[in-house]
């Protein structure tokens, strides 16, 4: 298999990137065909579904070997259970699978047709190997069972950021910065008070604490030049 296309996302790094797609409803990335894909045939009757499922690559999590259990952050790295019974990126073959949202089809330009979309979990440049369409009459269980891994409303954190600095981000980067916060970007082992947080955000560096259920935004700036993706 080759990559189909590949993201352009907020996320330089993989700190601070949302636990799974659709957390952040306003996070927007965009996916840029591989030349030998950008064919707008390839994208007909795209735009008649709301939800796309996107298969792709654990770019950054490549290792030699596997094993049969990990660590599922959502137990705090305390237990273990078995690779597949969870969505862990260190698996036998490292496949992703995150279902988005379809903003829009960006059909003229130079790198075009390209498809932006919503609530995606992916790093910058992560490479896609497909793009299905979300069906609700087959893809959609509501009575399905949610394991060890059930939505913890409760983890939702207060988050708090001066305007001096709120104004440092780009008015339409504000919201899906204010949710990817709020999901408490932390390792579920590390909830040191006087520790400061740092990632990158759409340019930025954004550096944070956590207090007793509040996030305190200390500062936002321009993030360190990184390497070119390959886009």
């Amino acid at each position: 298999m080759k990559p189909i296309a590949h993201i352009r996302s907020a996320f330089p790094a993989k700190f601070g990137i949302p636990r799974q797609a659709g957390l952040v409803k306003d996070l927007k990335a965009k996916i840029i065909l591989e030349p030998e894909y950008r064919n707008p045939e390839a994208l007909r009757g795209i735009e008649g579904f709301s939800h796309l499922w996107l298969i792709w690559e654990f770019s950054q999590n490549r290792r030699e070997g596997w094993s049969p259990t990990v660590r599922p952050p959502r137990l705090g790295g305390n237990a273990r259970m078995g690779v597949f019974a969870t969505r862990s990126p260190f698996r036998p073959n490292p496949i992703g699978l995150s279902c988005v949202r379809l903003e829009r089809v960006e059909w003229d330009g130079p790198q075009g047709p390209a498809v932006h979309v919503l609530g995606a979990d992916l790093m910058d440049g992560t490479p896609i190997y497909d793009i299905k369409p979300y069906v609700p009459y087959a893809d959609c269980h509501p009575e399905a069972t949610q394991g060890f891994a059930p939505p913890d409303i409760a983890r939702l954190l207060k988050v708090e950021i001066p305007p001096e600095l709120l104004d440092r981000v780009p008015e339409e980067d504000r919201a899906a910065l204010k949710g990817v916060l709020a999901q408490d970007p932390r390792p579920a082992y590390q909830r040191d008070p006087e520790r400061v947080y740092g990632f990158g955000f759409a340019g930025l560096e954004v550096c944070f604490t956590v207090r007793d259920g509040i996030l305190y935004v200390q500062d936002v700036h321009p993030a360190p030049e990184q390497p070119e993706t390959r886009l």
